[in-house]
């Protein structure tokens, strides 16, 4: 079952709020409603359009196998957004995104297979065997280090299926680099950003808690009806080679 926007709900989570008038980005017009007190209000329906259309995209990727890289790294969305992803069993990234996360996987593939490499050597007791106390808290420090900035995606595939991000500004580099990779882009663009980049811009308030919640509880729900398409095929198949015979 499709999973249903609810334009009352987007209204409650304060979704048609954007930036001052002053900080507007002309490429923004299509998405604006009105002007109040100084402040651009977003059109809900085009919200809810744009959220229509990118749902069923998720759910078809994720049912394809492939995966949807959530990218926030702003203080106020960081942790919802990591909530949000390990929720979904998908990647992310909500600390710093370091250059060429995805367009220089040699590098970045190497550190994650040092990280794994030492956690896999702490869990079996090869290093508390080999090193004393003071060694085995160092290689811990680096454990913690690493974590903290690929945890996330140390089971991020060589080639996502979309990256998710919530704040287009914020995240200029993460889109950069999907760009050149010429992977589709899901963001959450405010008044102030410019959409023309985006495959799937979401228009709606990027700085309230209670709407980039809302919108991830979308995407969450795409997710999880893509994953259940998945598991369900196998079995759609092998029931239709049974009926061929």
């Amino acid at each position: 079952m499709a999973t249903e926007v609810d334009i009352k709900d987007l209204l409650q989570a304060g979704a048609h709020f954007g930036h001052k008038t002053s900080r507007w980005h002309p490429k923004m017009a299509q998405y604006i409603h009105s002007k109040r007190d100084g402040t651009h209000i977003i059109d809900l329906t085009k919200t809810v359009t744009a959220l229509e259309e990118v749902l069923p995209f998720i759910t078809k990727t994720v049912s394809e196998g492939k995966q949807i890289l959530f990218v926030g790294t702003k203080r106020q969305a960081k942790d919802i957004v990591q909530l949000a992803a390990k929720e979904a069993g998908m990647p992310f990234v909500t600390e710093r995104w370091l250059g060429g996360m995805l367009t220089n996987k040699k590098t970045i593939g190497e550190r994650i297979k040092h990280l794994k490499d030492i956690e896999a050597r702490m869990e079996n007791g090869q290093l508390e065997a080999k090193y004393n106390k003071l060694e085995i808290q160092r290689f811990q420090e680096e454990i913690d280090q690493m974590n903290f900035l690929y945890g996330g995606v140390k089971d991020l595939a060589a080639r996502p299926g979309a990256v998710f991000v919530v704040d287009v500004i914020n995240e200029t580099n993460a889109l950069k680099e999907a760009k050149k990779l010429g992977l589709k882009t899901i963001a959450i663009a405010d008044t102030n950003a410019d959409p023309s980049d985006i495959t799937y811009p979401i228009p709606a308030n990027d700085d309230a808690i209670k709407t980039i919640q809302l919108i991830l509880d979308y995407i969450k729900s795409a997710i999880a009806e893509g994953k259940a398409k998945q598991k369900a095929a196998p079995v759609a198949d092998k029931k239709e080679d049974g009926e061929d015979k």
